[in-house]
C-alpha cells in the first residue's frame, strides 16, 4: 500500500497564532520541529498498518517546513515551491490513500484556529460547482481525479467536522480544541502524536480492509469561483483568460480537477500581484 500524507502547519499540535507558522519570526522554529513530529507520527502509524511506501508532501507556505534530518527514513518528502501538485505534491494513480495532518478549517469559521482557505491574505472563499469548501476540499478533489480516497486527518475539531462531513467516514485525530482563531485548548505533543499515530494505524488497517471513504470526485466540467478580499485582487485576479467576474468573486470553468487546481493556484498568484 502506497501512502500519501499531505501536511500542512495551521492545524499542527500547539499552534494558535501566525507567529508561529510564519518562517521570519523565532517562534516558527519550534514548530516546524512539532509539524516533523506530528507527520512522523502519521508515517509510523501507515508503516505499523502494512503500508509499504510512504511519501509526504510539505504543504506549508514555501514547502520547506519539515526538518528531513529529523524524518522516518523510511519516507520521502517532496519539498519546495512551486511544484506541481503544490500541497497534493507526490500524488497519482499509484497512490492507494492520502492522510490529511496538520489540516485547518475552511475561512470564516467559527472555533478554528487560523482558518484560511489557502491563503489568509488574498481568498476569502472557494467555491467548487456551488459547493463552498476549504484547501481541505480543493485537495481532496485532486487526489479524487486519480481515484484515491482521503482517509484520515488532523486538527482541531472544526476542521475534523468539516473533514468528515465532506469525505465521510475518516478516521480523525484532535490535536486542539479550539475557542477562537487564536486560542485552543492543546494536546501537549506526546498525547497528540499518538492520536495521530493511531488515526493513522486504524486508516490504514481499513484500506487494507477496504472500508474507507469512496473517494472525493467533482462532476465534470468544474466551475471554480472564487472570492477576493478586495476589488483590486478580483481586478488583478479578473485577467487570466476564460474568467467571468461579479463583484469580488471571479469564476472559470476547466474540464478536469487538475487543471481546475493549476487555474485557481494562477489566479490567486495574479491576485496576489
Amino acid at each position: 500500500m502506497k501512502i500519501l500524507i499531505a501536511a500542512d502547519m495551521e492545524g499542527i499540535t500547539g499552534v494558535t497564532t501566525w507567529d508561529q507558522v510564519d518562517p521570519k519570526h523565532p517562534e516558527y522554529i519550534r514548530f516546524r520541529k512539532l509539524m516533523t513530529g506530528d507527520v512522523n507520527a502519521a508515517i509510523r502509524g501507515a508503516f505499523d498498518a502494512g503500508a509499504t511506501e510512504v511519501i509526504v508532501a510539505d504543504g506549508h507556505s514555501r514547502g520547506s517546513n519539515i526538518l528531513i534530518e529529523e524524518l522516518d527514513p523510511r519516507a520521502r518528502l517532496n519539498s519546495g515551491s512551486p511544484s506541481p501538485f503544490s500541497m497534493m505534491q507526490g500524488i497519482d494513480e499509484s497512490v492507494d490513500a492520502v492522510l490529511f495532518v496538520g489540516y485547518h478549517a475552511r475561512n470564516g469559521s467559527a472555533n478554528a484556529i487560523l482558518d484560511h482557505t489557502w491563503s489568509s491574505r488574498a481568498v476569502s472563499n472557494v467555491w467548487l460547482n456551488d459547493l463552498l469548501t476549504g484547501e481541505y476540499g480543493l485537495n481532496a478533489a485532486v487526489a479524487g481525479h486519480f481515484g484515491v480516497p482521503v482517509i484520515m486527518a488532523s486538527g482541531d475539531q472544526t476542521a475534523c467536522q468539516q473533514m468528515s462531513e465532506l469525505l465521510g467516514n475518516i478516521e480523525t485525530a484532535v490535536v486542539k480544541q479550539a475557542v477562537g482563531r487564536f486560542a485552543a485548548e492543546c494536546l501537549p505533543p506526546q498525547v497528540s502524536q499518538e492520536l495521530i499515530y493511531t488515526a493513522a494505524h486504524r486508516a490504514v488497517e481499513r484500506l487494507a480492509g477496504e472500508d474507507v471513504p469512496e473517494p472525493f470526485v467533482m462532476d465534470t466540467p468544474i466551475r471554480v469561483t472564487v472570492e477576493f478580499p478586495s476589488s483590486d485582487m478580483a481586478d488583478r485576479a479578473a485577467t487570466m483568460p476564460l474568467t467571468e467576474r461579479q463583484g469580488t468573486c471571479v469564476s472559470f470553468t476547466a474540464p478536469e480537477m487538475t487543471a481546475a487546481y493549476r487555474a485557481f493556484r494562477s489566479m490567486v498568484s495574479l491576485a496576489m500581484g
